[in-house]
């Protein structure tokens, strides 16, 4: 036992950089204040350590010098004016020191002037949206870890539950605004490499900001309890060169963008829209409604035999265009395009034997992109 408490304490007081290589250490980062914030750690951490050291040695020491076999006597006393002020002083002391380097680090966090990017994150049960003020560019971002590893039908892959389609996609050596909000509930934005946590707070707008110094590939999750899938929420900030980031916002805004959308209301075959359609409502939808499209009720309601589903086609992509307010169902209109949503509605129509319902009622199983686009526009 005394060399596991002699061990602790040698470790305790190695080098700081040993400390950042131990797993159950907070990372270093990659940002100016992310380091900041480490080395406010540390400092509190030693001083934590030193308090220890101080109060174990003097209760160890006490124990063995003026214990019982040895004839101590217990001093009668009950209050020493010096020693309330000493006790007194000392913690309040060592507070003002603490609270002195806190108070500048946390001015530094919320420091967003002189920013070079401004980019707006929205939090979604249970997704982020981004979107690049000045660059025209806004995407959202899903989980997309395989259903089966969810499941446990497969091996977890290396980035279990931290990977995403489409990562927020930012400059080395550039100050990032960061302003964040939510839609529905709050969320919290929380990358810890990059030394961000931020409150997403619905009707509210926080301000953030971090500046990367290494390109790779930084990961996070969303660090408030947000729901029943608070868990499938994960961040993915990919820091590349000022070049190649320019090359990415060039293929996501512009014309090319207003190319693409043309090329989203091209129809499909039906067997396209259903390998379409199956992989995006596993990424999409099952969180809520389940591989099994049996829902987990009340709040997330069955599309097995489901009334919507089996109805007509274009009542059922208004259902998933507008979604039902109050409730957890969303309005995926302005989170998915035409083509994806004409995937999965096909595929949720044809799926759990949905479509000899389907079929009974004499209604259409295939939906196309420019189908989803007539009922956008208020046409039949």
């Amino acid at each position: 036992m005394i060399i596991r408490i002699l061990s602790f304490i040698c470790i305790s007081f190695l080098a700081t950089a040993a400390y950042a290589s131990l797993g159950w250490n907070m990372p270093v980062g990659v940002t100016p204040v992310s380091k900041e914030i480490y080395e406010l750690h540390m400092a509190g951490f030693y001083v934590c350590c030193g308090i220890g050291v101080v109060v174990f040695g003097v209760l160890i020491y006490s124990l063995i010098k003026f214990r019982k076999s040895k004839g101590a006597q217990a001093a009668h006393f009950h209050e020493h004016l010096g020693i309330e002020i000493l006790w007194t002083t000392i913690p309040f002391l060592i507070l003002v020191a603490l609270a002195i380097p806190a108070t500048i680090v946390l001015a530094h966090i919320h420091n967003t002037e002189e920013s070079e990017l401004t980019v707006k994150i929205t939090g979604y049960q249970w997704k982020w949206k981004y979107e690049y003020l000045d660059q025209g560019v806004s995407f959202f971002s899903i989980l997309s870890t395989n259903q089966d590893q969810i499941n446990n039908k497969a091996p977890k892959g290396e980035f279990y539950l931290l990977e995403v389609d489409n990562p927020l996609v930012i400059p080395v050596d550039t100050k990032v605004k960061l302003l964040i909000t939510a839609d529905d509930v709050i969320h919290a934005w929380w990358v810890p490499s990059l030394g961000v946590k931020q409150d997403a707070i619905p009707g509210y707008i926080n301000e953030n900001w971090f500046y990367a110094t290494q390109t790779g590939t930084y990961r996070g999750q969303c660090g408030e309890l947000c729901g029943v899938n608070h868990g499938f929420m994960p961040i993915v900030v990919k820091v590349v060169s000022k070049d190649e980031f320019k090359q990415w916002v060039s293929l996501h805004s512009g014309s090319v963008a207003g190319e693409t959308r043309k090329e989203l209301l091209k129809p499909l075959p039906e067997s396209a829209l259903m390998t379409l359609g199956k992989v995006e409502y596993e990424k999409t939808c099952a969180m809520c409604h389940q591989n099994s499209g049996m829902g987990l009720p009340p709040t997330f309601p069955p599309l097995k035999k489901s009334r919507i589903v089996t109805g007509p086609a274009t009542a059922n992509i208004a259902y998933v265009l507008t979604g039902v307010p109050g409730t957890a169902m969303q309005p995926f209109g302005q989170q998915l395009d035409n083509r994806t949503l004409a995937g999965i509605i096909t595929y949720i129509r044809h799926a759990w034997g949905n479509d000899a319902s389907v079929l009974k009622k004499k209604q259409s199983l295939v939906v196309q992109p420019q189908d989803v686009q007539n009922v956008r526009e208020g046409k039949k």
